[in-house]
């Protein structure tokens, strides 16, 4: 079984041989009980005395109107699993950028000649233009040639198979050890701190993933430690409302520290499950933030030694390679554990994930799919690959 074909059974599933043959067997019944009720030994005969069958003919004969009604027959909707609808989720929120995908491979064999020097220079620029990043373009690029001339590979078709081979295989190879979950905590609270510059997404997130912690049933609570702007607090304020979470605030202005202690002592106190912190983005002052963020995890080590147990950096994905340039540089600031990918279903840009793994090393964890509440998704990796290259996978096997 070929790579695509794991991949593609990993994400769609079988119907499982149990069930096709319970289906079958329940034809079978039926057919069964339809033969016993046709045939004429079923059906009884009534015996009539001389006595009851002149009392038949003595009294009126009330003939008996049959009114049929109208069988209206109710439209059954189909039941969508779970599974189903993530993979929905990942098939259309990729749709741009598979699209870009696409696009790309056409626009570079539409002037295939020859593979040449000049054919991969375009290719590197092909690349880079669907944001999978400098450095992984001139990976593909360098790895491609090595395996072109080793399968003596002339025809387009030939080419093009090898270049989508070698994107999904960088991506595989480069998560082997990656941990695409979030770290929560089996015993004790689960804190998580989300770091991004303003704009990115960070607080709707937050919100978010609030909301899906409280439909599962756990304690969830916010706290607005971005005390930097005033709207930032209200924003985290609406989402706590909306997602019926606890939101801990202080003033604007105020120590984001302090928000913290607050919020982690009502953790403590109230056996809170999640604890979700809002932190202040400024890039423009890296030392200012690097010491913010270092005090707010001393604050929680205090209490709870092995926290945060996750620090996830939100960029947004419409911004392509800004997004990468911010990742950078907020990895460089402080100990980022996971990338929150947001607006990832309104961009063409979603290659930059084969950037952000193969030249930062960060797993993403979670993707922003949809404008809704529900539509914050773990990050599937199969998921991923089959939404982004499946039109691809499709020209492969053809």
């Amino acid at each position: 079984m070929g790579f695509f074909d794991k991949i593609k059974k990993a994400v769609l599933g079988e119907k499982p041989e149990e069930e096709k043959e319970l289906l079958s067997t329940e034809e079978t019944e039926v057919e069964e009980l339809a033969e016993e009720t046709d045939s004429p030994e079923a059906v009884e005969t009534p015996t009539t005395t001389e006595e009851e069958a002149k009392e038949e003919i003595e009294e009126p004969v009330i003939k008996e109107v049959k009114v049929e009604t109208p069988v209206v027959e109710e439209k059954v909707e189909p039941v969508i699993t779970p599974k189903e609808e993530t993979i929905e989720k990942y098939d259309k929120g990729l749709e741009k950028s598979r699209r870009t995908f696409g696009q790309f491979m056409n626009e570079l064999f539409s002037n295939f000649r020859v593979v040449d020097d000049e054919f991969f220079e375009e290719l590197e620029e092909a690349l880079i233009s669907a944001d999978v990043g400098f450095e992984t373009a001139l990976r593909i690029s360098d790895e491609l040639q090595e395996e072109v001339k080793l399968k003596n590979a002339k025809k387009q078709s030939d080419v093009q198979n090898t270049i989508i081979e070698k994107l999904v295989e960088i991506y595989e190879s480069e998560g082997v050890e990656e941990n695409n979950e979030l770290n929560i905590q089996k015993d004790g609270p689960t804190i998580i701190l989300f770091v991004g510059v303003n704009g990115v997404g960070k607080t709707t997130s937050i919100g978010k993933l609030a909301y899906r912690y409280k439909q599962e049933g756990k304690k969830v609570l916010l706290a607005a430690a971005d005390t930097f702007r005033a709207g930032a607090i209200d924003q985290l304020a609406v989402w706590g409302k909306r997602a019926e979470v606890d939101v801990v605030k202080h003033s604007a202005g105020s120590d984001p520290a302090a928000v913290v202690f607050d919020a982690v002592e009502k953790t403590k106190k109230e056996n809170y499950d999640i604890l979700l912190v809002d932190t202040a983005g400024r890039l423009q002052n890296k030392v200012h933030l690097m010491k913010e963020l270092e005090k707010m995890k001393r604050v929680i080590e205090r209490e709870y030694p092995s926290a945060p147990h996750e620090v996830l950096l939100v960029v947004d994905a419409t911004t392509g390679q800004n997004a990468m340039t911010q990742a950078k540089e907020f990895k460089d600031t402080t100990d980022v554990t996971g990338i929150v990918l947001s607006k990832l279903d309104g961009t063409a840009k979603g290659g930059m994930v084969l950037a952000i793994r193969n030249e930062l090393h960060l797993p993403v964890k979670l993707v922003g799919l949809g404008e809704k509440i529900t539509d914050l998704e773990d990050f599937e990796p199969n998921q991923f690959v089959y939404g982004l290259f499946k039109d691809l996978m499709a020209m492969y096997e053809n």
